[in-house]
């Protein structure tokens, strides 16, 4: 099934029931006000959300409506955690190589994830607002999935029981502030401003074959400013999938139900696939020719990443994003 959350003025919405072809949706609210409602009570209310989705897709739904992104908050407006893995080595070992660093052998061993910021994520067409065009403001398209209840110690065939959905990021990236945090050796902070998300979150069966091995085995497609700059695969490449992100992460925490782990940058050692974030591109750059040619985005800049089924239809809706200046 597909879920939204609807902007109602409240900070956390109001959950719908979206149709497969995101044409119609359907508020859910006499089964859970919220997502995370729905989260905390999975195996009760996610049969009832099945039913309604059924409906809705069958035209019987009593009330339902067009479905207009516009509206659509972060499917989960505020989650209690966010970690953000590092899945394709490849993206890492690209952005190393191109400033001379050495690549341990652990990267390919473990995963890399940080603790990154949960009270204030976006919707699929909220701005990107920062103050400076200096910081070095990239785009970064990923997939994401939302858990369960994990215990702490999970096997990762015990963790991949526990992704309740699956949906797109946007994990906006400053990358002329991250090597100065870096150097204090205690993480991302400032370099990692608020993350966008699709405008809706499916369950894994929805993606039907495509979803195997706890990835998604489809391409994304990411145009900034119009024109179609990357559409990599995100099966491929893909070093760690997600029930062993989550079951790193639970090594010494119990995780609970509405946790959201990203994939990291999504990147294929193919470099005719495109590109993922413009960090990747540059580093290409500088190893191709010595120099970065390919500047950052810039005030006015937009960007769209969306994925599409086999049919060519959008599974998730599209996150279209534009950089504004922030006005106080």
């Amino acid at each position: 099934m597909k879920l939204a959350t609807l902007n109602d003025g409240a900070r956390d919405g109001q959950l719908a029931v979206v149709a497969r072809d995101l044409k119609t949706a359907h508020i859910a609210d006499g089964i859970a006000p919220t997502l995370q409602a729905a989260l905390d009570d999975w195996a009760f209310i996610a049969p009832q959300l099945e039913a309604l989705y059924a409906e809705l897709n069958a035209g019987r739904a009593r009330r339902p409506f067009d479905f207009d992104p516009v509206r659509c908050m972060a499917p989960l407006p505020r989650a209690f955690q966010r970690a953000d893995g590092s899945a394709y080595v490849n993206h890492v070992e690209l952005v190393r190589r191109a400033r001379g660093a050495d690549m341990p052998a652990s990267f390919w061993e473990e995963p890399l994830i940080y603790q990154g910021g949960s009270d204030d994520l976006l919707g699929p067409m909220d701005d990107i607002v920062l103050a400076h065009e200096e910081w070095g403001i990239d785009f970064a398209s990923e997939v994401a999935v939302v858990t369960g209840d994990v215990p702490m110690g999970a096997t990762p065939d015990e963790a991949l029981r526990q992704l309740r959905l699956v949906m797109l990021a946007n994990d906006v990236s400053l990358r002329n502030l991250i090597p100065p945090e870096l150097a204090k050796g205690f993480g991302f902070l400032q370099s990692k401003p608020a993350t966008a998300f699709s405008p809706v979150a499916v369950t894994p069966d929805e993606l039907g074959d495509a979803w195997r091995d706890g990835k998604v085995h489809l391409p994304l497609r990411l145009t900034w400013n119009g024109r179609l700059v990357g559409q990599p695969d995100a099966g491929t490449d893909m070093v760690f999938h997600f029930a062993q992100l989550v079951a790193h992460l639970c090594k010494t925490r119990n995780v609970r139900a509405g946790a959201i782990v990203g994939s990291g940058t999504v990147s294929n050692r193919d470099a005719s696939r495109g590109y993922s974030c413009i960090a990747e591109q540059r580093s290409l750059e500088t190893i191709e020719t010595g120099e970065a040619v390919t500047a950052y985005m810039r005030f006015g800049d937009t960007i769209r990443i969306e994925m599409l089924d086999e049919k060519g239809k959008s599974i998730f809706g599209a996150i279209e994003q534009t950089v504004k200046k922030l006005e106080r």
